[in-house]
């Protein structure tokens, strides 16, 4: 009798540390939201002193930064226009060519010149020559190369995601275990057997890190590839407050492209965790 009182005591016990570890496990995401929208309030609220004191450092000045409530105001006047979804329509079609030609450009790239030394000394040193031209460079080669202003900013967003994403998906094949491919390779598994069901699944998770960043970099581009030839846009828009010197609109731009650019990087992530189920799991 003893012993079972004792059991049933233990369980009893165990259940409860149980549901309070589960109960632990289900507030944490609220806490981790709680504190990412602290920290944005922190940021907002030193913005707000900055511009509101006219602060002046050595090395830095806030005397001409709008006020968030400024920028407000500048996103509701721009939001009643009725040009904020034109402006963000034109950016998401344009960031979205470049980085879905650069997304299958990218891969498909770093799988040869992963897994063919050949091909990595005929491709790799143009490419890596390249990389680090910055994108505003590529203005004047982009109109005289491409018919049409669209098709050029659509190459500017095209050059800001390839990079990235070319090559984390070089280092994420090189780092695919080579017994799985020796072992594929024993079974009588052909080349393009081997990159379909051993590399790719085994790089998706450096591929995917690649394609993140790459999301991010497209949109980082925006504003050089709108500079182009400007009608709509959120760069567009930046562009011309610049111009205009409307410096509220220059923050409502720049907050626009930014919150796209997070919103679409996540969107890959959650790409990314249903095409990978068992990381997720895990």
């Amino acid at each position: 009798m003893t012993d079972a009182r004792t059991l049933s005591r233990s369980a009893r016990t165990n259940g409860g540390e149980a549901g309070a570890a589960v109960s632990s496990r289900a507030l944490r995401p609220w806490r981790r939201w709680a504190v990412r929208a602290l920290s944005i309030a922190a940021l907002v609220l030193v913005w707000q002193f900055a511009s509101a004191a006219k602060l002046r450092l050595p090395f830095i000045s806030f005397v001409f930064l709008p006020a968030p409530a400024e920028v407000a105001e500048a996103f509701l006047e721009l939001s009643r226009s009725g040009k904020l979804m034109s402006h963000i329509e034109s950016s998401a079609a344009r960031v979205l060519a470049g980085y879905l030609l650069a997304a299958v450009v990218g891969v498909a790239l770093g799988v040869v010149i992963a897994r063919k030394r050949f091909l990595e000394d005929l491709l790799l040193p143009a490419l890596e020559l390249a990389r680090p031209i910055p994108a505003v460079a590529w203005i004047p080669l982009a109109i005289l190369m491409f018919p049409s202003s669209e098709a050029s900013m659509i190459f500017i967003t095209f050059t800001g995601a390839l990079f990235p994403i070319l090559l984390n998906s070089i280092d994420a094949i090189r780092e695919v275990d080579g017994r799985l491919i020796a072992s594929a390779r024993a079974l009588g598994a052909r080349e393009a057997t081997i990159i379909r069901e051993v590399v790719l699944p085994g790089a998706l998770p450096g591929v995917f890190t690649g394609l993140s960043i790459g999301m991010g970099t497209s949109w980082f581009c925006l504003v050089t590839a709108e500079m182009i030839s400007g009608q709509l846009g959120v760069g567009y828009y930046t562009w011309e407050s610049y111009t205009l010197q409307n410096y509220p609109d220059i923050v409502v731009g720049m907050l626009i492209i930014g919150a796209l650019g997070w919103t679409s990087s996540a969107a890959v992530r959650v790409l990314g965790a249903l095409v990978m189920p068992w990381r997720r799991e895990r």
